[in-house]
């Protein structure tokens, strides 16, 4: 169920900007099954281990992004890779190289690390969500991605999951990654709208918060793999105590919210 803030209007907003990873695509059920697919018998398709596997990747990601790895603050100007494809393939390495993951080293050489990492360019969308909504959304304003995600693989996925994005930012050009500030703002800077013209829709509170700070909007759709789920049932528009301007539980509902603000 959505809960709308009364003092926020959806007709004013111009552009939607989304997250990716989680928010768009479902990373957790394709990771989990290519890596099953992928591994020569090795992990069986559906198995804890297809699923620890894929979320110890992801978490690798998230330290490295938001700088629990004290030498990869990367979104807080420090070190590490630029390119989601070369820590994608970094933390692969690692994982390989550990105890719990070591047994399958052997199963994949060079090229078959580098197709592993080309799986996030393939990731599904949400069935009977993403595409219609999107669709929907599309017919009354500006849809574009804001992710982490580096240009090629953002375009690859389009591509592949038919995503019908109005354009493509990645943080990647912007030399950074969310939640810094410079990442939302060069965001506004290309579209040449002012930031409350904008509304940030993601299912991660940390990139929601990161939004508000520099204007945008925000629009919270909780999905399954993505916070905590004391956290999701937390996230309240700001008109119920929340901190964030809008929840909705689907881009589906989004969209016919968006279409019903335009109507009046």
């Amino acid at each position: 169920m959505s809960t709308d803030n009364s003092n926020f209007n959806l007709r004013d907003v111009e552009a939607f900007v989304f997250d990716v990873f989680g928010t768009t695509v479902d990373w957790f059920t394709t990771v989990s099954r290519e890596v099953a697919l992928k591994s020569r018998g090795q992990i069986a398709v559906g198995s804890q281990d297809a699923m620890d596997f894929a979320n110890e990747w992801r978490e690798g990601y998230k330290r490295t992004v938001t700088g629990s790895r004290d030498s990869y603050r990367v979104s807080q100007g420090g070190e590490g890779p630029h390119s989601i494809d070369v820590m994608h393939k970094e933390l692969l390495e690692e994982m390989l190289d550990s105890p719990r993951w070591s047994r399958l080293a052997p199963v994949w050489n060079e090229k078959d690390r580098q197709d592993l990492t080309m799986i996030w360019h393939n990731l599904d969308a949400y069935p009977g969500d993403t595409l219609e909504g999107l669709a929907k959304l599309k017919e009354n304003a500006i849809i574009v991605t804001l992710s982490n995600g580096n240009f090629r693989l953002l375009l690859d996925m389009a591509k592949n999951a038919k995503l019908p994005w109005d354009a493509i930012l990645s943080a990647e050009m912007f030399d950074t990654y969310k939640p810094d500030p410079k990442a939302y703002l060069s965001a506004a800077h290309h579209l040449s709208l002012e930031p409350h013209k904008i509304a940030m829709v993601a299912a991660h509170k940390y990139d929601l918060q990161g939004a508000a700070k520099v204007g945008f909007k925000t629009i919270y759709v909780p999905r399954p793999a993505e916070d905590t789920p004391e956290i999701r049932a937390d996230m309240k528009a700001k008109k119920d105590g929340g901190e964030v301007d809008l929840v909705a539980g689907s881009f589906v509902e989004l969209g016919a919210l968006v279409a019903a603000a335009h109507r009046r």
